[in-house]
């Protein structure tokens, strides 16, 4: 059942796909975007010990301006500021972002300090004592961005940036529509690039956001046609993953959904990252930012079967619908039943994938639950000041709990 009555938008953007499209297009992407110095931005591992930003630099020429490789993972502050500084002194007037998520959240969050003239911690999301949080309007123009992807993740055609800063208590979190890229790059050998073990990790976080997606009932045609393509790409490529671990297509066709899913929430009523069957993106971002060796695959994993299972309200229509798209439902299954049956089978799948399924398998000590659950109460995309503090510790905490 779909929505009828909707609005929808987009915004300007040029997806190149396949193989040795760094070299057939780029140029004509920095050309389209008017810009004469290119800037690259990644970490340490892609400029190091893989040949992507030499590629760049050799089919660009006299408009590659340099490259900033010390990007930390999460987007560390620290590291953002050192990229900011030396993109600037470079005078690049585009970013390109080569790498995951961490990457292209932080080259967002370069292209704003660059052009901001605010302070950074007066321009970010605030959370004032007893009150909503609300983010400032960021309206300076913005250098153009070209995300160059190297693992499926829902970062490379958003507008959502979130910085880890050990200084604070929480993200440092900024939203700006004019950091959205002008092109992305879906280049098989930059994919390749990544280490299967990195692509596992983030191809889970993509899986479970869409198996979470799946429990929405009231899409609209477009939304709905997004999500359901974008699932059947991500299920038909999760599973190969193990056996599978140099095939380009699935890479490919896990960075296609997780492309298809954000363009769904760009013209879905609602965020797609609540429900029973959804996991905690609060939960999970605490997790892998307070802990560096842990990845968001595997902090997707560790809570998602234990929060479908705490769930007590599940809706039935929702529950058959995940249950029908994962197999696993049987007729005369109740609501109950069914989200047991999906949990269990994500705990099957995500074992045979290789990723933990228990809190505990992270090595994190029991001790710890209390402070992770202190540290998602200031996530806007997970609690935009909807509910109490207190509610999302107590409900964070038996999550934890659940799932240790």
């Amino acid at each position: 059942m779909t929505e009828t009555t909707f609005r929808a938008g987009g915004y300007p953007w040029r997806l190149y796909c396949g193989r040795n499209v760094i070299e057939q297009s780029l140029n004509e992407a920095v050309e389209r975007a008017g810009a004469k110095r290119a800037f690259v931005v990644c970490s340490p591992s892609v400029n190091r010990r893989t040949d992507t930003v030499r590629r760049i630099a050799e089919v660009l020429g006299d408009r590659y301006a340099g490259v900033h490789d010390g990007i930390e993972k999460d987007s560390t502050y620290a590291s953002v500021r050192a990229a900011t500084h030396a993109a600037s002194n470079a005078a690049a007037d585009l970013l390109i972002a080569v790498g995951g998520g961490s990457v292209i959240v932080a080259t967002r969050a370069v292209a704003i300090f660059m052009a901001e003239p605010g302070d950074p911690f007066q321009i970010m999301t605030q959370y004032p004592e007893g009150k909503p949080a609300y983010s400032p309007r960021l309206l300076a123009p913005k250098p153009p961005i070209i995300n160059i992807p190297t693992t499926p993740n829902s970062a490379m055609n958003r507008a959502g940036t979130g910085l880890k800063n050990p200084d604070l208590d929480h993200r440092m979190e900024y939203f700006d529509p004019r950091t959205r890229p002008q092109s992305i790059f879906l280049d098989e050998q930059a994919l390749l690039s990544a280490p299967p073990d990195l692509i596992r990790s983030t191809a889970t976080t993509v899986f479970a956001g869409l198996v979470g997606a799946m429990a929405q009932t009231d899409m609209n045609p477009l939304a709905e046609g997004d999500r359901n393509h974008a699932f059947r790409l991500a299920h038909r490529a999760y599973p190969r993953l193990v056996d599978e671990r140099d095939n380009p297509s699935l890479r490919i066709d896990l960075c296609i959904a997780a492309f298809l899913m954000n363009r769904a929430e760009d013209d879905g009523s609602r965020r797609l990252r609540g429900g029973a069957f959804a996991g905690s993106y609060a939960v999970s971002t605490a997790l892998h930012v307070r802990y560096p060796h842990v990845g968001q695959g595997e902090s997707t994993s560790v809570v998602h079967a234990a929060k479908i299972r705490l769930s007590e309200a599940v809706d039935a229509r929702s529950a058959r619908q995940v249950a029908e798209a994962l197999d696993v439902w049987r007729d005369g299954m109740d609501a109950r039943q069914a989200a047991l049956a999906v949990a269990d089978m994500l705990e099957t799948l995500y074992t045979r994938i290789g990723v933990p399924t228990q809190l505990r398998q992270l090595q994190i000590p029991r001790e710890d639950l209390r402070n992770i659950a202190n540290e998602t109460v200031k996530n806007f995309n997970a609690n935009a000041g909807e509910r109490s503090p207190q509610d999302q510790i107590e409900d964070a905490m038996r999550l934890l709990e659940a799932a240790y």
